[in-house]
């Protein structure tokens, strides 16, 4: 082993994961299994075995709870969505590849976050849904830009409507169950998010 592979160092160790991590996982579940108002604290902390107190030194409550799971999620899917855009300035077919691939594993991942923001998210005070809203125009928008790049012949208002009927296909994995395997589902909304943006029709 010479010196600069001595002094390299490796891969960060991933993070591990806290008590408030898991209690958040659990309370989504429930959120999107019974909806915010079908889920007490009590429920979120029977379920994590954890006591009330303890629970509350975690969050402040229900609400606390829901701009926890919502919030970072979409500052993640903004900086991962710019992230693929940045490796292809000059590919626009292979950024809208990797922007689709980014998008279907991430709802394949967290289909109960999907439902929560479905269904939940006018349950949170107007400052935090202002700012989950506007985090989620500029992830459009980073579609938008590669689409009117891809296809000249759209305007701003077209693109961000095909970029929307994508999500539409893309985020149903809160309804799609385990009738098929997940890298079959991986590559069936891939290819359907990949015609309806590209204005093609194919199987695959």
């Amino acid at each position: 082993m010479t010196v600069d592979q001595q002094q390299r160092p490796g891969p960060p160790a991933p993070r591990r994961r806290s008590r408030r991590d898991e209690i958040l996982d659990i309370a989504v579940g429930l959120f999107a299994a019974k909806g915010y108002h079908g889920v007490s604290m009590d429920d979120i902390g029977s379920a994590a075995g954890v006591t009330g107190p303890a629970l509350y030194h975690h969050f402040a409550g229900k609400e606390a709870m829901l701009v926890a799971a919502l919030i970072p999620v979409s500052e993640g899917l903004l900086h991962g969505g710019r992230d693929r855009v940045a490796r292809h300035t000059d590919d626009a077919h292979a950024a809208l590849t990797d922007l689709i691939a980014f998008h279907v594993e991430f709802a394949l991942a967290n289909p109960a976050v999907i439902a929560l923001h479905l269904h939940e998210l006018d349950r949170l005070p107007e400052e935090p849904r202002r700012q989950i809203r506007r985090l989620q125009r500029l992830y459009v928008e980073e579609w938008v830009g590669v689409l009117a790049t891809l296809r000249p012949e759209l305007n701003a208002g077209e693109a961000r409507v095909l970029a929307h009927a994508a999500f539409g296909l893309m985020n149903s994995t809160p309804f799609l169950g385990d009738e098929v395997e997940r890298l079959r589902a991986a590559a069936l909304l891939r290819t359907a998010a990949a015609c309806a943006l590209e204005g093609r029709a194919q199987e695959g």
